[in-house]
């Protein structure tokens, strides 16, 4: 009850606060990821606002709550106990730096709470990113940077890189680490493509489940898929979602980040559906 209390304040407070700001959206999302031996599905809502401050800084603030189911097949019962469930809230505080006409500064900073189902405060962590995007031409754009996300599962600082080349207006390609996109559109209301992500989670063990030693659960994977989003309305979105998952892992970890279990869950296909209301 407190949970549902708090996210449901952060979510109102955002959403009184973005009355004044230029631009919002609000998003909510559903996605199932089946495996051999254990069933994901999550469910997200977002709310994200961003503000033109002057003509070289622009702030973005986009505020998140996720959950995630999780199905067992009977085989892993010993281990599992009360591990069926986990919970993230996170809000993104991004700000964007016009250097020159081609060069742009990118600065995020990310606090996250990942938690099973009893909220503590040491379940707090800061990730964060700095990125820096050059305008090599009309139509490729560099960016480099670094930052402190999940990617592996558990928070760790990557380089982050990618070239994003516009074919035309319908289309462009954008390749990089960790993530890499082809988009192509066919009109105003229709955007299809083909992405390929390296994502994951980690979630901090509520403390009568710390067998083993374990302090957290963690999820990671490249998620290869085809996305379609349709523009039904003005303001509204639809998106469709499938794909497949590769280098699936699910592990319990220690305080030190040693593995303490892995579950072998394998590899499966994604499926997803959103909708978004943008401003």
């Amino acid at each position: 009850m407190k949970i549902r209390f708090l996210i449901s304040t952060l979510f109102l407070i955002s959403f009184f606060a973005m009355n004044a700001q230029e631009n919002f959206s609000v998003n909510v999302n559903l996605k199932i990821e089946p495996t051999d031996k254990i069933d994901f599905t999550k469910s997200d809502i977002g709310i994200s606002y961003n503000k033109k401050l002057n003509a070289k800084n622009k702030i973005t603030n986009t505020l998140e709550y996720s959950n995630l189911k999780v199905d067992y097949d009977l085989g892993n019962n010993v281990i599992i106990n009360n591990l069926d469930q986990f919970n993230q809230i996170q809000n993104k505080f991004e700000i964007s730096h016009e250097l020159s006409n081609s060069t742009n500064l990118i600065f995020s900073i990310t606090p996250t709470v990942n938690f099973q189902r009893n909220l503590d405060v040491n379940d707090l962590a800061l990730l964060g990113s700095f990125e820096i995007n050059q305008k090599l031409n009309s139509k490729v754009t560099l960016s480099i940077g670094a930052a402190r996300a999940t990617v592996f599962g558990t928070p760790k600082f990557i380089p982050t890189l990618s070239l994003n080349y516009k074919v035309n207006n319908e289309s462009s390609v954008l390749i990089g680490f960790p993530d890499s996109k082809i988009s192509y559109s066919n009109n105003i209301r229709n955007q299809f493509s083909l992405t390929n992500r390296f994502n994951g989670n980690y979630y901090y063990l509520d403390a009568h489940n710390l067998d083993n030693n374990a302090t957290k659960v963690t999820l990671s994977q490249m998620s290869s898929a085809f996305v379609y989003e349709r523009n039904v309305d003005k303001n509204w979105f639809l998106n469709f979602k499938v794909g497949y998952d590769f280098d699936k892992k699910y592990n319990l970890i220690d305080s030190d980040d040693h593995k303490v279990h892995d579950f072998n869950i394998g590899n499966g296909y994604v499926l997803g559906i959103g909708i978004k209301y943008k401003q």
